[in-house]
């Protein structure tokens, strides 16, 4: 559906496939397979090995509010977003579940510099937002006390590392630091999960992080 170059790991996949992601790293995985029929593929295989394991193992003693209890997690929406076929507009399905729509719908916060962000409301640990960055906008330089998986909606953006156009997933973890600058042209919309906060090295974004929740 589109080139992309910069792909879910295995690690992600399978932690998916198995349903142990939180919530907010469980969007990027939705949203990216939605664009990527490679990681697709992928998935599918991860499935139809779980589905093997699980056939080869003993069965597990059932308590008496076992369904019941499986049926308060489905409710509850537990199982994570959905990876389904892209519907059009620039949010994938999964996403659009989440913000009640597509782009238009998406109520953003100013952080400074141009760019804003829209906070997604999960069921806590990791934090997952909107991020649009002007084209020839720089974020903060950083570096990362955790996971921080950035999945690219629209236009582009490059870093000391590369360049992340239209489907792709940069996971960054604490061995990166980096300064990302989206390129010249349409907004880089990015939708961006952490599970701890970034590490700013300069002292404006420091002063401000407690107020942005990054």
């Amino acid at each position: 559906m589109t080139s992309i170059q910069h792909h879910l790991t295995d690690a992600l996949l399978m932690g998916y496939a198995t349903g142990t992601l939180p919530e907010a790293f469980s969007l990027i995985v939705a949203t990216h397979i939605s664009l990527c029929d490679e990681c697709r593929a992928w998935m599918g295989a991860y499935d139809a090995l779980g589905g093997a394991v699980m056939t080869d193992t003993d069965g597990a003693r059932m308590t008496d509010d076992s369904l019941a209890t499986t049926l308060e997690m489905i409710a509850r929406g537990d199982a994570g977003p959905t990876p389904k076929p892209h519907s059009g507009g620039i949010f994938p399905t999964p996403l659009q579940d989440y913000v009640g729509g597509d782009l238009d719908a998406v109520k953003w916060r100013w952080m400074g510099g141009g760019v804003s962000q829209a906070l997604l409301k999960t069921d806590g640990g990791p934090t997952v937002r909107l991020l649009r960055i002007p084209g020839g906008t720089a974020v903060p330089d950083h570096g990362h006390r955790g996971t921080e998986l950035t999945l690219v909606l629209q236009g582009a953006f490059r870093d000391e590392t590369s360049r992340f156009g239209l489907g792709d997933v940069e996971v960054a973890n604490q061995d990166m630091s980096h300064r990302p600058v989206a390129e010249d042209g349409p907004d880089c919309i990015c939708l961006a999960a952490t599970d701890a906060p970034l590490k700013f090295n300069a002292i404006m974004p420091r002063l401000a992080q407690p107020f942005l929740g990054i």
